[in-house]
């Protein structure tokens, strides 16, 4: 665990009665850089950096924070945590609350900026406006920022179904748009990659001068079809899938005695 530097705050004015200890993470592929707030500090916000994925670090990191506030102040604080929703996903969100600190994951664009000037990305200047965004959230300021509802790992992993059909629905569609564009080309239209019939209806177009189609570009489109018809396959499968999965939360919802009361040829 590495201290990067103690930061002042900026002119603006922070209460200097703090009920918690709030931190602001900022997550990267290398590096998580913790922002914190402390109460018997003053406006002071202490930098300290872990390596990615070290969640043991980052706890050791918080309870030294309690230590030290505790050591100041003769009180016990908790923790309060805010993070950006982003590639980490929910698991961090979800180890902070299973160890009973308070985390928060916030839509960064909800966050207000200075627009009089650019300023460049870095974590001092993110660190410090997440902090201030979730100060001003607990103090109970309107609009200021937009929390996200972190979702169970159940319902965050039913979503992986949908989310893998519109990828399969854009590569078969680009697969499909980019044979007819080679066809076009040569003056050859009409043609549907995923049809029965499509090796002998390929084999028998035409350029627009009335030639055989060339061998390459041939090829090409075999090579294209095979593709297309591989993403609708797996389409296929993923509908299977998101249909099995809602059939059985329906199952779950309505319970076999409502199934039963609900059946019009049941007996009186």
């Amino acid at each position: 665990m590495q201290d990067v530097a103690d930061q002042s705050a900026a002119p603006t004015t922070i209460g200097a009665d703090l009920c918690a200890i709030f931190v602001s993470l900022e997550l990267s592929r290398s590096t998580w850089l913790a922002t914190s707030l402390s109460p018997g500090r003053g406006e002071k916000m202490s930098k300290h950096s872990v390596s990615a994925g070290d969640i043991a670090a980052l706890l050791a990191r918080f309870s030294e924070l309690r230590r030290k506030a505790c050591a100041r102040t003769g009180k016990s604080f908790p923790i309060v945590v805010i993070q950006e929703a982003g590639l980490n996903g929910f698991w961090i969100h979800r180890v902070l609350l299973s160890e009973g600190i308070e985390s928060h994951v916030v839509d960064a664009a909800s966050i207000a900026t200075s627009r009089r000037r650019r300023r460049a990305k870095t974590d001092r200047i993110d660190g410090e406006t997440l902090l201030r965004a979730l100060l001003a959230h607990k103090r109970g300021e309107p609009r200021v920022c937009s929390m996200v509802r972190a979702p169970t790992p159940e319902d965050e992993d039913r979503r992986r179904i949908c989310r893998e059909r519109k990828v399969l629905i854009m590569e078969r569609v680009q697969h499909v748009n980019r044979i007819k564009g080679l066809l076009f080309s040569q003056g050859a239209s009409g043609y549907e990659p995923l049809r029965r019939d499509r090796r002998s209806r390929l084999d028998a177009l035409q350029t627009g001068d009335g030639c055989r189609l060339p061998q390459h570009l041939k090829a090409q489109g075999l090579s294209r079809t095979r593709s297309a018809r591989i993403a609708a396959r797996a389409d296929q499968g993923c509908g299977g899938r998101a249909g099995r999965a809602a059939q059985r939360r329906t199952n779950q919802s309505v319970g076999p005695t409502a199934d039963v009361a609900g059946c019009p040829w049941r007996w009186a």
